[in-house]
């Protein structure tokens, strides 16, 4: 018999897909290894679309909850995250429409950069790049920034984009560059005044 710490590790041991395959067949307890693995990510992208931890904190539990009752529908023919980050897409585009807001992860991230022990000036200097990274992430047509979120922050492949998005792959590639054309043109402008 496998003490406590065998169990986790053969758990951890496990790929999402057979994980999957064991929920199907009864075990439904190993949906908490699913929730556990990939709660940060569907968090994350929630709090791209939504504006607070709250908002992002019961759009991660809807997603999980579509999530679960549809397991049954996951095929295989893609990776489970990417199945996964379907569903969450959809589920946030529908309450984007509904509530007609997006919110890029790129301001959550320059927060972060903002290091201890700097001076006050090397302070300013950091926080206008980051005031200005976001002016112009946030000037991004919806449609862009969704694909440079995926693309960027989420470490998401153009093939992985359009699974999730519906957005044909060409067209994501195009979005992605169209994104970085745009930023860099407008961070010029503003590093030129």
């Amino acid at each position: 018999m496998a003490d406590a710490g065998e169990e986790v590790k053969i758990e951890s041991d496990l790929n999402d897909e057979i994980i999957v395959g064991q929920i199907i067949t009864g075990q439904k307890d190993l949906f908490r290894l699913l929730v556990r693995r990939h709660e940060k990510a569907v968090y994350a992208m929630g709090l791209s679309f939504f504006s607070n931890s709250e908002d992002a904190s019961d759009f991660t539990q809807d997603v999980f909850l579509k999530t679960y009752r549809n397991l049954g529908g996951f095929e295989g023919r893609s990776r489970f995250s990417t199945w996964l980050y379907r569903i969450a897409y959809n589920t946030a585009i529908n309450e984007v429409n509904r509530r007609k807001e997006y919110h890029s992860l790129a301001e959550e991230d320059m927060n972060k950069l903002i290091c201890n022990g700097e001076t006050p000036e090397r302070l300013m200097l950091r926080k206008t790049a980051r005031d200005a990274v976001n002016a112009a992430v946030k000037e991004l047509p919806q449609r862009y920034g969704i694909c440079v979120d995926l693309f960027f922050f989420f470490d998401r492949s153009y093939q992985e984009i359009e699974t999730i998005t519906g957005i044909p792959v060409n067209t994501v590639k195009s979005h992605v560059f169209r994104a970085k054309t745009l930023l860099r043109d407008k961070l010029k402008i503003l590093s030129d005044e």
